[in-house]
């Protein structure tokens, strides 16, 4: 059994999280530039055995999608020609961000490494990556 990967994809930047290899646990894997999201998942590829991407889909309140689900669509299918065999799918992203602001608010961390925003992403990742473990 490979890793489930999520991406809560971003304009400048995404966060990362990932699965352990039998998909129970969920960790917050890194945030990274969105220009480097390609590569870094080739290289990543490599050394661990991912079974199936999971993008956080963004949605106004009314349910409609936002600006940013066209390029999400994009990229997804950019995977999907370098590695047609691996599956993606899509997970609602609503109000991740605002939970990962009170799950970093409630952690104890200084107030500096609470501003580190890179960390949002990635535990914004790590949530969109549970809900979606809830469902399957």
């Amino acid at each position: 059994m490979g890793r489930i990967l999520s991406i809560d994809y971003g304009i400048k930047k995404c966060g990362l999280a990932v699965t352990d290899p039998l998909q129970i646990i969920v960790n917050p894997l890194k945030t990274i530039k969105t220009s480097s999201l390609l590569s870094f998942l080739n290289q990543y590829w490599t050394e661990e055995k991912v079974d199936k991407i999971v993008f956080g889909m963004p949605t106004h309140f009314d349910g409609n999608p936002t600006y940013l689900v066209e390029e999400i669509h994009r990229f997804a299918d950019e995977i999907k020609t370098l590695k047609p065999e691996l599956p993606i799918d899509f997970q609602n992203e609503n109000f991740s961000s605002q939970q990962a602001r009170e799950i970093i608010l409630k952690s104890g961390l200084t107030k500096k490494q609470r501003q580190d925003k890179s960390r949002l992403d990635k535990i914004s990742a790590v949530i969109i990556l549970q809900r979606y473990l809830k469902h399957i």
